[in-house]
């Protein structure tokens, strides 16, 4: 790609998993053909969240509306205070932010979502347009405004018949033929799965780290079978999709059983973990065909215990691809990226087909230095 020509976005995103801000510099060209788009990462990085950005992240679910407010301000001249360190050092320029927030509350059924992470500061901190608020736009033509990778999913890593982020939530896109009508919107539906990061991080936490590497303590456990139907039972998993999830569903549906449960630490990791790679299948079998490629990306993908848990129960009949480490760790902030560089021209980048709205749109708020 000439760079002379690319315009530069940097995507941010901040996970339900508490890992830390991911930053991707990336710029986008459309195939001459038409047929799909190019993509080239310049830059990552992850700043891991120090005790006290996530003590006031977690906290914001709970906060007061003026408090919530307040912090909205706050971590959006807090992301516009990293962008420039992530910068200016290396000598790096962008011509657009795209930021997803970090998200406190997700509440489609209400008409909301909200993100932390406010647009018109990052804009003013950083002097560089930002596109954010990413969600809003599909909720309110009926949709769920999640996921919001699928765009990504279909124009940029086509060549995957499944792609699954594991994040603090997992999320599935399943592609099927070019749709005649436009061949450049994929026959495509995804969804939230369920949960994932977002709780082995918790339960990680209670041995005292950030989260269980390779899986490790898991591997050391056993299956608590009663835990594991009472995952399997909850009600998201039989609903239909557009599905979508938020901290809210984890707090009210999933936390409580393991805090009810006396099971060790490594037998409730054990059993989180084969919980989560069951409805992964669950979720790849309907259409599921021998040859078939799966992606996996997110924090999850490190997991190995995870993925040989998921890799059994496939038993050959698609492959696993987990990629390079830097796709693997960055592709949702190459994504949002991705998105802005779309919305920036006015194109499609949320589909109904994944969301349920009533039509597709062009989704996020464009907010200029002031």
């Amino acid at each position: 790609m000439n760079k002379e020509k690319d315009l530069v976005f940097l995507g941010l995103m901040s996970g339900t998993s508490l890992d830390g801000l991911d930053m991707a510099l990336c710029s986008f060209r459309e195939n001459a053909k038409g047929n799909g788009y190019q993509y080239k990462i310049i830059k990552t990085e992850t700043l891991a969240y120090s005790a006290e950005m996530k003590a006031l992240l977690l906290a914001a679910y709970r906060d007061p509306s003026t408090i919530l407010l307040e912090k909205h301000q706050q971590y959006g001249h807090w992301l516009g205070q990293q962008i420039k360190l992530f910068l200016t050092p290396k000598g790096l320029e962008c011509n657009y932010i795209a930021s997803h927030g970090h998200t406190v509350f997700h509440r489609p059924e209400l008409g909301y979502s909200f993100q932390l992470g406010a647009g018109q500061a990052i804009a003013n901190e950083t002097q560089i347009p930002v596109i954010a608020d990413f969600r809003n736009t599909d909720i309110a033509l009926g949709g769920q405004g999640a996921p919001l990778v699928p765009i990504g999913d279909a124009l940029l890593f086509n060549e995957y018949k499944y792609c699954i982020n594991i994040g603090g939530i997992s999320n599935i896109s399943i592609k099927a033929s070019l749709n005649k009508r436009n061949k450049f919107e994929p026959n495509i539906i995804a969804y939230d799965i369920g949960v994932a990061n977002m709780l082995l991080n918790e339960l990680a936490g209670k041995k005292g780290l950030e989260y269980d590497h390779n899986g490790a303590l898991a591997a050391q456990g056993k299956l608590d079978q009663a835990l594991y139907d009472q995952l399997n039972a909850l009600g998201h998993y039989a609903a239909p999709f557009p599905k979508s999830l938020g901290v809210e569903w984890y707090e009210a549906n999933v936390k409580p059983l393991f805090e009810n449960n006396t099971a060790s630490i490594e037998d409730q990791l054990h059993t989180a973990v084969i919980h989560i790679a069951y409805q992964m299948f669950r979720s790849i079998t309907p259409s599921l065909e021998k040859g078939d490629k799966i992606l996996l990306s997110g924090g999850g993908a490190f997991n190995q215990f995870l993925v040989q848990s998921l890799s059994e129960k496939l038993q050959s009949l698609a492959s696993i691809d987990i990629g390079n480490k830097e796709i693997v760790a960055f592709k949702e902030a190459l994504i949002f990226a991705f998105m802005g560089y779309l919305k920036i021209q006015s194109k499609i980048n949320c589909y109904k087909s994944v969301t349920g709205a009533i039509k597709d749109s062009s989704c996020g708020l464009i907010f200029y230095p002031l």
